[in-house]
């Protein structure tokens, strides 16, 4: 085995939560992160559709992830993410990257960033450019 074999065989992989929120039950492009996240060399759970709050915080939890992602395109995402937030810092989960993608209007940007989401895609967003950003972001 070469030092570069090596190094790449004993990297931590980055590992991720994928969680559709509430009602919503369009999954295809929260698949389609999936498998750029694996492609990428992530180990992905995804958690399927109509997860609630405290289900997410759960599987956080029992699955010691380091980065808490969600998926959201039927426009409830504010709401839940408040309902999210103290379930996550009650579970001690605060120092994980909380990233939220789908269709997410510029106005609730702020918001969602107050409850704690540093990572924001809207619809559209590139899968490098998410990739790339949760690279640089784990801790």
């Amino acid at each position: 085995m070469t030092a570069a074999q090596k190094s790449v065989a004993t990297e931590r992989r980055i590992k991720v939560l994928l969680a559709k929120p509430g009602l919503d039950g369009h999954d295809q492009g929260a698949k389609v992160v999936v498998r750029a996240l694996m492609d990428a060399g992530m180990e992905v759970i995804y958690t399927g559709l109509r997860q609630t709050p405290e289900a997410v915080a759960r599987m956080a939890l029992d699955e010691d992830v380091d980065v808490i992602a969600l998926s959201s395109l039927a426009g409830s995402h504010v709401p839940f993410c408040t309902k999210l937030k103290p379930l996550l810092e009650a579970n001690h989960l605060q120092d994980k990257l909380w990233v939220i993608g789908g269709n997410l209007p510029a106005q609730d940007h702020d918001a969602l960033r107050q409850l704690g989401f540093s990572g924001i895609f809207p619809t559209g967003s590139k899968l490098d450019a998410i990739v790339d950003y949760i690279r640089e972001h784990v801790k």
